[in-house]
């Protein structure tokens, strides 16, 4: 949509479709809706007085008015809500009214029963989440990982030449520098994963005031742990008229995480690619530069970081402003929270970027043998290593002198070093063995 603000509903719209069913205005109305009809359902199971349970058929005709919840009826909602100037009571008002079209307005005094607005409102929006991580967030991030793991194997033993600081380090392999970040996300997704959102359901001010005076016989403490635990969630045990919103902070700052994590990867790609480590494939049609023609440029990991980055900044704003409120309960979680889908979309969009920009690679490998060729300083560490090992006096200072600040250091000036040295033949052949291509440790 050219006319989008956001880039979301705009530009990137077709990398985000996935996640309208969940975070859309017309999602979360549908998302209320569910849990009204739910609630009603299952308290017409308990026995109250002028309220009995409700036929399989009953039953099923009602919960239709989920499934088969439509754009239109959305709208009706909206409309409604232009009267009360309040959301959660306009769902209400459709509901009263769909009870009527169903024969059932006798019991319509029963929608909503004991409850406010965020007791709806608090399982609406970590329902919405879980759905979205289980069906869309954690999927992709599986896919990724894959990725990560089948590059782990398609470059175990490919020799590579280390980094640190920016200079030529001891020699590493490609494969397992793939597997630094196989295991540090998949950490992250195991710890998202296990993690188990919750949901305020409490009434007015979290005490059940209203359920307990009406029917104090009843114990609706456990009849809402019950009711929360049915949709996958845990219930709060003690909240103001609001969810406490930490539950939402554990999980924005896991994702952040992780979206931590693909930042440094994106740049260490990048990075590769800049070294010519990798090239990249090239697609007819594509331009990478309006003036240079030759340029192919990797901007889907540069697209990928700028999203990540992004959603990480709209995490942590959620993470420190939602658990924070005035007393029982202020309003500025109700605006907040409205935003909750769009890092996720962000993060979703430079997810696909990245799985992008893995399809472009090309390992050079000829790049990454010239470039440990050239660096025959980086064996020093093992020379003076085995050194120490036969008691050789000052070995570190030795190789110190012979490799530090130098502008080359040659495979020849290495062997010289060693066949001067006054060591059993034995130990010179063993130092001698050592080159930038076999000292890679054990990966």
């Amino acid at each position: 949509m050219l006319t989008a603000i956001s880039p979301i509903d705009g530009r990137y719209q077709s990398k985000t479709t996935e996640l309208k069913q969940f975070f859309s205005e017309q999602a979360l109305i549908k998302y209320r809706v569910k849990v009204e009809i739910e609630y009603l359902i299952m308290i017409s199971k308990l026995g109250l007085k002028n309220l009995a349970e409700f036929s399989s058929e009953a039953t099923t005709t009602l919960r239709n008015i989920i499934h088969t919840f439509s754009e239109e009826d959305g709208q009706k909602i909206k409309s409604l809500e232009a009267t009360t100037n309040h959301d959660v009571k306009a769902v209400e008002y459709f509901l009263k009214e769909s009870l009527a079209d169903i024969g059932l307005s006798s019991i319509t005094e029963f929608v909503h029963f004991g409850l406010t607005s965020q007791d709806i409102n608090n399982t609406a929006l970590p329902l919405m989440i879980k759905d979205s991580l289980d069906q869309v967030i954690l999927p992709k991030l599986s896919q990724i990982l894959g990725q990560l793991v089948q590059f782990s194997k398609d470059y175990e033993g490919q020799a590579m030449l280390a980094k640190t600081h920016g200079q030529p380090a001891s020699p590493t392999t490609l494969g397992k520098e793939f597997l630094v970040y196989v295991e540090r996300l998949s950490r992250q997704v195991d710890m998202l994963s296990a993690y188990k959102l919750r949901a305020k359901f409490g009434g007015a001010t979290g005490n059940f005031n209203a359920h307990k005076v009406s029917y104090p016989d009843l114990d609706w403490r456990k009849i809402a742990d019950s009711f929360i635990s049915d949709f996958g969630l845990e219930r709060m045990g003690y909240t103001t008229q609001i969810a406490h919103y930490d539950e939402f902070a554990v999980v924005f700052d896991n994702l952040s995480r992780i979206n931590t994590i693909l930042i440094d990867l994106c740049q260490d790609i990048w990075s590769y690619i800049s070294m010519d480590y990798f090239k990249q494939k090239t697609i007819k049609g594509e331009i990478g530069s309006s003036t240079m023609p030759h340029k192919v440029n990797p901007i889907d990991f540069e697209n990928a970081e700028g999203n990540f980055k992004l959603a990480n900044a709209l995490y942590r704003f959620l993470s420190e402003k939602l658990p924070v409120s005035r007393l029982q309960r202020d309003l500025t979680d109700s605006t907040v929270g409205r935003n909750i889908g769009v890092p996720l979309a962000h993060s979703l969009i430079a997810f696909k970027s990245l799985e992008k920009g893995f399809s472009k690679l090309i390992l050079n490998e000829s790049a990454l043998k010239k470039d440990l060729d050239q660096n025959w300083a980086v064996v020093a560490e093992a020379i003076q290593t085995i050194l120490r090992r036969e008691q050789y006096p000052n070995p570190y200072e030795a190789l110190k002198e012979l490799t530090r600040g130098k502008t080359r250091i040659e495979k020849e000036d290495i062997h010289r070093f060693i066949n001067d040295l006054d060591l059993d033949e034995v130990i010179k052949k063993e130092l001698l063995a050592i080159t930038p291509f076999n000292y890679i440790g054990y990966f």
